[in-house]
């Protein structure tokens, strides 16, 4: 709506349309239908459809909370228009990871002066626009924000450290090494900090700063201590001189404790000893997370018996299921559980000949002592269940009728006795031609079954036996994230570093996963975000048309590394099922040999709700046209990553193109066209905005990954 329809009066009469009056609902129905539209579309739209509706948009239910979070329509104008007309009442404004906003439509701001809770993390903020900004918030108590290069805390105002001081609340992003803000801040029960670390130029300076400064940190009363840090040593430098304090002095209030390190963290020594024996002695945690070289098998018993414990994260640790359930420990609080990595935690010892095999009295004691487990995380690591025993992994874990996520190794869901039902007589099957198989079946594919679901819909009368992992997905009906990750995956691109030119081989086990497993997965009616890697035992793909046909709630998919990696077998099937993704907004490919053609596009273009858009592929290529008519067609479109073999020039070209038709009518289009293998690519990607880099571009396993109910 432009300023001369905004500035129009209220209609006076109600607005009919197919004889029905909205007028005549009652303000609570129309309350809640409202909760659903963008409050700057409530405010300057809505709000001028008529005298009821005038009024009723400016209920504080409506207008006190504001998250501009992913409402990617939210343009600058948009955003001050909005803020002039309400600012006096908004408590709560979130908008992290608004990237596009502009410098001086953060400093409108500064009006919200009611503000008790205020999240700029992502935005455009100089220590200057802080100082400003926070000058006039005198309620504020709860703060998110970046820290970037040139931050200088001495040109905060006094009136500004004022308001810091009153913050029970802060979540600082680092771009630099600087403790920010923390040394203003006196009053913290929530802290939460986040690693980006890149830039070494300055690194020596700034950290010979920062240890002058080692004893300002005010901790006392905090509760929750959190902290994320991105691949590199100077983050590990920077993380641990925040951390000098918790060596002298443990909060005694303290609740959740959890340090996300990629890779090895150093032994701190002293410091990291004092730490565990503090709280071994006198904090009771509900979060725990733990740098792998800190896990001491002798210390985590004493910690968690303190503990009732709702979240506990030992990624890449040296666990063991047994030592979780010490004594009989009764872990019924376990809500979130994160054992991706931990290659020996369903095993009672790593000395056994056969290390991938599980012990199934360890996960059947697990289980039952963890019933209410909504999200498990047991991915990285190749967990197989013994020949030799009645039980299957997926078979226990049915029993957890609470899960809401999980993620799996693909070996971990294999039948170990499909291998030896199967000859290469009967491993191929005629398949009809369709859409979906024609001129997909490959004699070179001995031993793996194709599976038609044509063929398996005509079997009546003799319905074969459940697998263990139909048996998992139909225990498991309130499933909303899946995951299933190769053991030995590893994506393409890594983070700060080259691409990778080679991918490891998958597990022998894992090849016994095919299109009839995926098919199954279409059981899950409430799933929302699926993410399939490295299965080579997918030969047509026809699961995955199941899967787009019944899981009509799916919003993000990711798919990589499916079937022969030089022969993209599945695409027809992926093709079709695109074409029954109503409300995907998230779709993630990465995939050696990729066409990205007309037909792929056109495909995509069926996805109305498409958002975010992200392709890898070594030696894929692409086609300029089609990528021009697909962003057309899809006008919801905002970020397009495409990382293929194609050359330089023609990458510049096509992301020129992009960005000078659609910049303007989309503000927060982020358009990313590279090639994989470039030396340049890992510059590039540190300039993408951190927001999708960490949603959808960089893969990693999900599940499990913070404690629920982190930040608001």
């Amino acid at each position: 709506m432009d300023n001369q329809e905004a500035e129009e009066m209220p209609s006076e009469d109600p607005v009919d349309s197919d004889n029905i009056n909205m007028t005549e609902f009652s303000d609570e129905i129309l309350l809640n239908i409202l909760k659903f539209v963008p409050t700057h579309d409530v405010v300057l739209s809505v709000r001028r459809v008529c005298k009821k509706f005038a009024n009723l948009c400016l209920d504080k239910s409506l207008v006190s909370t504001v998250r501009l979070t992913r409402d990617y329509q939210a343009s600058d104008d948009k955003v001050k228009q909005m803020i002039r007309e309400i600012a006096s009442q908004i408590q709560v404004l979130s908008m992290s990871s608004c990237y596009w906003l502009s410098g001086p439509t953060v400093d409108q701001m500064s009006k919200c002066k009611s503000l008790v809770k205020l999240d700029l993390s992502g935005c455009r903020l100089t220590s200057l626009r802080l100082s400003k900004i926070l000058s006039c918030l005198w309620a504020l108590r709860s703060l998110a924000i970046d820290i970037s290069h040139g931050f200088d805390s001495s040109q905060l105002s006094s009136e500004s450290k004022a308001t810091l001081s009153h913050l029970t609340e802060l979540k600082q992003t680092l771009h630099t090494p600087s403790y920010g803000v923390v040394p203003c801040c006196t009053s913290l029960e929530r802290l939460l900090l986040y690693f980006e670390i890149h830039n070494f130029s300055s690194f020596t300076t700034s950290c010979q700063l920062m240890v002058g400064q080692s004893s300002v940190p005010h901790y006392q009363s905090l509760r929750i201590f959190y902290s994320r840090l991105a691949p590199g040593y100077v983050n590990q430098v920077v993380m641990r001189l925040y951390l000098t304090v918790f060596s002298m002095r443990i909060p005694q209030n303290l609740q959740a404790f959890v340090i996300s390190i990629p890779g090895n963290f150093p032994e701190s020594g002293a410091a990291a000893k004092n730490l565990l024996e503090g709280m071994a002695r006198n904090v009771a945690l509900e979060a725990l997370q733990l740098p792998k070289t800190w896990v001491d098998g002798s210390c985590l018993p004493h910690i968690l018996k303190l503990s009732t414990p709702s979240y506990l994260n030992f990624s890449r640790c040296l666990v063991f299921g047994n030592q979780l359930v010490h004594d009989g420990k009764d872990l019924k609080s376990l809500v979130s559980l994160n054992l991706s990595g931990c290659v020996h935690c369903l095993s009672k010892d790593c000395s056994r000949k056969a290390e991938d095999d599980i012990d199934c009295d360890i996960v059947e004691t697990l289980v039952n002592a963890c019933p209410n487990i909504r999200h498990l995380n047991l991915s990285a690591a190749h967990h197989h269940s013994p020949s030799h025993s009645e039980s299957h992994v997926c078979t226990i874990l049915s029993k957890l009728k609470h899960l809401r996520s999980l993620a799996l190794p693909v070996c971990t869901v294999s039948e170990e006795d499909k291998s030896s039902d199967q000859s290469p007589s009967n491993s191929l099957q005629p398949v009809a031609n369709s859409a979906v198989t024609l001129g997909l079946i490959k004699s070179t594919r001995i031993g793996v079954k194709t599976y038609n679901p044509r063929n398996s819909s005509e079997q009546s009368g003799r319905d074969p036996p459940n697998s263990s992992f139909k048996v998992l997905l139909d225990s498991a009906s309130l499933l909303e994230e899946l995951e299933l990750i190769g053991s030995s995956f590893s994506s393409s691109m890594p983070r700060n570093e080259p691409a990778i030119r080679k991918e490891l081989p998958p597990c022998v086990r894992a090849r016994q996963v095919g299109d009839e497993d995926m098919a199954a997965v279409g059981r899950l009616g409430l799933l929302q975000r699926l993410t399939l890697a490295q299965l080579p035992g997918i030969v047509n793909g026809a699961g995955l048309v199941q899967v787009g046909m019944k899981c009509q709630e799916l919003q993000v998919l990711s798919l990589a590394n499916l079937g022969m990696l030089k022969k993209v077998t599945y695409m027809p099937s992926l093709i079709e099922t695109l074409k029954h993704c109503k409300q995907l907004k998230d779709f993630r490919l990465e995939q050696p040999y990729i066409s990205a053609n007309s037909q792929f596009f056109q495909a995509l273009s069926h996805c109305p709700s498409l958002q975010r858009l992200c392709i890898i592929s070594r030696h894929g290529t692409f086609q300029p046209d089609a990528v021009m008519s697909f962003m057309a067609s899809c006008r919801d479109v905002i970020m397009c990553h495409m990382f293929t073999g194609e050359t330089l020039v023609a990458c510049r070209n096509l992301q020129q193109a992009l960005l000078q038709s659609f910049q303007e009518e989309r503000p927060a289009l982020n358009v990313i066209v590279y090639p994989l293998l470039h030396e340049g690519l890992v510059n590039v990607i540190r300039d993408a905005p951190l927001v999708h880099l960490e949603e959808i571009t960089l893969f990693k396993s999900r599940v499990a990954e913070d404690p629920p109910h982190l930040w608001w």
